[in-house]
């Protein structure tokens, strides 16, 4: 595991980050916070682009948790079979949208605790509504950011949990906002798994990572 870069350097990273794209956007697509907040439960295990040509059909007639339970589990099923593990997360978004209804008049709750409660909902889905709707300094760790984080020293760590508690304690707090999206794309589309693009890198010579690419 690669050892955890001082300030300075994490300081330019973002810097570099942040002039190159100064507001990263999520690439789920999404009405409201109801509707993002499917999207990501709906989004693990799958891809993004997958999921909103799913929903595309689906916002349109159920974009709120009462139009999803009017809708129904089989109907949900039409738009989203597509998706992997369809039926359980149908199963979870129908129970979700129930206990928004029962317990919070059909709002979405912007608290961590309140979100994770909920069936499907884990820490990742969480924090990514937290930090994309209400802009929160939240930390969505993903698999992209995991090989980021520990690939090149921004925040390393044996658990997903570590690695976002080195995003938080470590990364200039006037990054924060934004930093777990600028991280996500750069492990999609630059440091990727296989053969990452390190000659198209705005960090490469920043990055300690011994096996780069041309």
């Amino acid at each position: 595991m690669t050892a955890q870069l001082d300030y300075l350097t994490l300081k330019e990273i973002f810097t570099r980050f942040q002039a190159a794209e100064p507001e990263p956007r999520g690439e789920l697509e999404h009405v409201n916070v109801y509707t993002l907040l499917v999207a990501v439960a709906l989004s693990a295990q799958a891809t993004d682009a997958g999921v909103n040509k799913a929903t595309r059909g689906l916002w349109p007639v159920a974009d709120t948790p009462q139009k999803m339970l009017a809708l129904g589990e089989d109907g949900l099923i039409d738009h989203i079979k597509t998706i992997g593990l369809f039926r359980n997360k149908a199963k979870n978004v129908i129970k979700l949208s129930q206990i928004l209804m029962d317990r919070y008049g059909g709002e979405v709750p912007s608290s961590r605790a309140a979100l994770q409660a909920l069936p499907g909902v884990g820490r990742k889905t969480a924090n990514v509504v937290l930090n994309m709707w209400w802009g929160l300094p939240a930390q969505a760790v993903d698999t992209h950011i995991f090989r980021v984080g520990n690939r090149t020293g921004i925040a390393p760590g044996k658990t997903v949990e570590v690695v976002e508690r080195a995003i938080e304690d470590n990364i200039p707090a006037e990054f924060q906002r934004h930093a777990h999206h600028w991280l996500i794309l750069h492990g999609r589309y630059i440091c990727v798994a296989r053969k990452p693009k390190c000659g198209a890198c705005l960090i490469r010579d920043l990055c300690p990572f011994e096996e780069k690419t041309p």
